[in-house]
């Protein structure tokens, strides 16, 4: 690992215990900061309404941390939205946001569109199928923002169980996203779910930024904020263990492609010929081929974005 690494690790590695709720708060109130908290949820109705009632009753109405939760439903068929407002969500539809610009699938997409309904200075995303919820996620990455000016970004850190074997999820990180970053950008070797989730940006790195639709938007931001802002503005924070719905085999094979596509792109900016993954699945006469597309398609900074110049002008 290289020395800077290690410096990292020991000056932008945190625990969630480093900053007591009541510090955050103090620097909140100093600084006049506001947060926003963003789920993107598409069939998330098990599991968002915990989550948005949790960080409401910890981070509101307990604590004044969190100024908005808002989940984007990126075209839910369940009562995801239904059950959000409910639990105190504002939800607001994917396909609402900048209309004259067609949405895609994916994560990424819905990420971007985010940062025009929502105000806050420091914006927190979650993923919206968390399991066992605790309201630290959300304290944990956004308490650096508040009191160390110098950090921009923070990811969460966790264990990963999978089928009750600790240490075992985060198959595509271990996979596809370590090994890329270790060879290709080694100075973020030092995060420890790349891929997660859960992080907390300032809107002002946040709008530099651009956004590969899908899967590739979490690798794509840190090594765009790692070559914008500097390694030492990027930082992360254990939360504990990270409990979700797991994905198939095949559907992890998908996101692996989105993201090595992802690093391809900032590796090169190269022509690929075939930008599509060809998975197999038995048939009544064997295995079949399923071929799908693999996202390539990114979404311009959002400082790029007329619509967004004119309410920061408003």
């Amino acid at each position: 690992m290289l020395e800077e690494v290690d410096r990292w690790l020991a000056t932008r590695s945190w625990s969630v215990t480093d900053r007591p709720l009541h510090r955050i708060l103090a620097a909140k109130q100093r600084t006049g900061q506001s947060v926003s908290v963003v789920l993107p949820a598409l069939n998330e109705e098990e599991t968002v309404g915990d989550i948005v009632a949790i960080i409401r009753h910890d981070l509101m109405q307990q604590a004044p941390l969190v100024d908005e939760i808002v989940v984007v439903d990126s075209g839910s068929t369940d009562r995801t939205s239904e059950i959000a407002a409910r639990a105190g969500a504002r939800v607001v539809h994917r396909d609402d946001i900048l209309p004259r610009v067609p949405a895609v699938p994916g994560k990424g997409e819905v990420l971007w569109r985010s940062l025009l309904v929502t105000s806050g200075d420091i914006v927190c995303f979650i993923d919206a199928d968390l399991k066992e919820f605790s309201s630290d996620f959300v304290s944990g990455i956004v308490g650096p923002l508040l009191t160390e000016p110098g950090v921009d970004l923070v990811k969460a850190m966790y264990d990963r169980p999978l089928g009750g074997a600790a240490g075992q999820g985060g198959r595509v990180t271990e996979l596809m996203a370590r090994p890329l970053l270790n060879m290709h950008w080694p100075q973020l070797a030092g995060f420890v779910q790349p891929l997660g989730g859960e992080y907390a940006a300032r809107r002002s790195l946040l709008e530099q930024l651009p956004f590969p639709v899908g899967y590739g938007v979490e690798l794509g931001m840190l090594v765009d904020a790692l070559h914008l802002v500097g390694l030492d503005a990027l930082a992360q924070v254990d939360v504990g263990v990270r409990k979700h719905r797991h994905q198939d085999g095949q559907a992890l094979g998908r996101m692996a492609a989105a993201i090595y596509r992802t690093a391809q792109l900032r590796l090169a900016r190269g022509h690929l010929i075939r930008p599509s993954l060809t998975q197999f699945e038995r048939g009544e006469d064997g295995f079949e081929p399923r071929t799908y597309s693999v996202d390539t398609e990114e979404r311009p900074p959002m400082a790029e974005i007329a619509e967004y110049a004119a309410r920061r002008v408003a």
